[in-house]
């Protein structure tokens, strides 16, 4: 059983910072891909950045410059660092992580519960 669990929301002014963690446990052997995902009343998820086993990393236009994705597979764990923050990007965050479950395994998907981010002054 594969669990990601989710920290780090919460309320912040615009302008100010929050930084999303989110640690896998469980049976995993390796994360191969990690999202970063939210969602607004009213509209549908979207992916915000991603990450891959190469540590290259990929962001939605809206969050360029300002958000970075992060991995320590040491850990299991991703981040995201939120900086400049604005009303536009409250959300609930959700994380999302392919990973293989032992050697040779198909890669899985999971995700996590959810965090709430709320910006406004």
């Amino acid at each position: 059983q594969v669990q990601l669990v989710e920290s780090g929301g919460g309320l912040v002014q615009p302008g100010g910072s929050l930084r999303l963690s989110c640690e896998a446990s469980g049976s995993i052997f390796a994360v191969n891909i990690w999202g970063w995902y939210r969602q607004a009343p009213g509209k549908q998820r979207e992916l915000v950045a991603r990450i891959t086993s190469g540590g290259n990393a990929n962001y939605v236009e809206s969050v360029k410059g300002r958000f970075t994705i992060s991995r320590d597979d040491a850990k299991n764990t991703a981040y995201l660092q939120m900086n400049n923050l604005k009303p536009e990007d409250t959300a609930v965050y959700y994380c999302n992580a392919d990973l293989w479950v032992r050697p040779g395994s198909p890669v899985y998907d999971y995700w996590g519960q959810g965090t709430q981010v709320t910006v406004s002054s």
